[in-house]
């Protein structure tokens, strides 16, 4: 393989090291190759604040949100943290948003998880002239807008990417958006999702993927914890819902068990081949390989999410492009 991407992101804050500690590991990203830091926002670290440090420890990096759920901050408040973000890092920052899971917002929030393709297009449609300092005034199908500004809307507004795993979703981050955030894929599933985005009339869509990462690993004990993380993503309705459609039937048992209450026997049933598909791991130049499979496949911006096993400053650099 030889494709070698224009970037390379990594996903923040890093697992096993406190937020505060990671200054360093975050100014030396550039002389490392990485040109991206992007953040999650589901039970840990909250999506702005880690790239607000990341704007002024590493001015050169871009950074993105993958992504700010649309249910869990008012729409005003998204675009509140996004201009100011935007303000800090003036042509640097993406702002990603989806509808995150029933998971993260009903059971944990406590917010109702209704009509989330409505609310994020709704979302997506208020942003953009909001982002853009115009007054909005408007009703949507799924919220109203009364009399919102920015004081100071950001310039440049930033690019819009929506979360994006079936059709509908897919098409809409191509059609409305600046492109896709995809997460939990293989490198031959982006051949099947990036038609959908880059068919409605923008070939040169963003599409930006996590791709989950344990370099140095021994096989066995990466698959063990790559089997807990495909348990604990791919049982949420949502992300079953994503498999189901790329046709993952090996995953059947896994769903089986799992709803049945059988933990132990849905871990069992996750076949090697579907960790090894979607969990990367290896010596780290064969990682290394395997992400620009990804590129190959259509990727424009891989974001490497590494999980959390050993030093995670030695990952860092083990996994810098070269």
């Amino acid at each position: 393989m030889n494709a070698r991407p224009d970037r390379w992101g990594l996903t923040i804050p890093l697992a096993g090291l406190p937020l505060r500690e990671q200054r360093d590991v975050v100014a030396a990203l550039p002389d490392l190759g990485y040109t991206d830091v992007w953040t999650g926002e589901a039970g840990g670290s909250d999506g702005f604040t880690p790239l607000v440090l990341a704007s002024q420890w590493a001015p050169s990096l871009r950074l993105g949100t993958a992504i700010i759920p649309a249910f869990t901050r008012g729409p005003a408040t998204v675009a509140m943290s996004a201009a100011t973000l935007a303000g800090l890092a003036p042509g640097r920052f993406a702002l990603g948003i989806g509808t995150s899971s029933d998971v993260i917002v009903r059971n944990w929030n406590g917010i109702g998880f209704d009509e989330p393709y409505a609310r994020v297009r709704d979302l997506l449609r208020f942003l953009r002239p909001a982002l853009a300092g115009a007054k909005v005034d408007h009703e949507y199908p799924s919220f109203a807008i009364r009399g919102f500004r920015l004081p100071e809307a950001p310039e440049p507004a930033p690019p819009i990417l929506l979360a994006a795993l079936r059709p509908g979703m897919l098409r809409l981050a191509g059609r409305e958006a600046d492109g896709a955030i995809l997460n939990w894929l293989t490198a031959d599933d982006v051949r099947t999702v990036a038609p959908h985005v880059r068919g409605q009339g923008r070939p040169d869509a963003e599409l930006v993927a996590r791709i989950f990462v344990l370099p140095d690993v021994p096989a066995e004990q990466a698959r063990e914890v790559g089997r807990r993380a495909i348990a604990a993503y791919l049982n949420v309705p949502v992300y079953r819902g994503f498999h189901e459609w790329l046709g993952r039937t090996e995953l059947g048992p896994m769903w089986t068990l799992w709803a049945g209450g059988d933990r132990r026997g849905a871990l069992a049933a996750i076949p090697d081949a579907v960790v090894d598909s979607l969990v990367l791991h290896g010596p780290a130049e064969s990682v290394r390989e395997q992400v620009r499979a990804y590129v190959e496949a259509g990727v424009s911006t891989p974001v490497l999410m590494p999980l959390g096993v050993g030093d995670p400053v030695a990952t860092v650099r083990a996994l810098a492009p070269r």
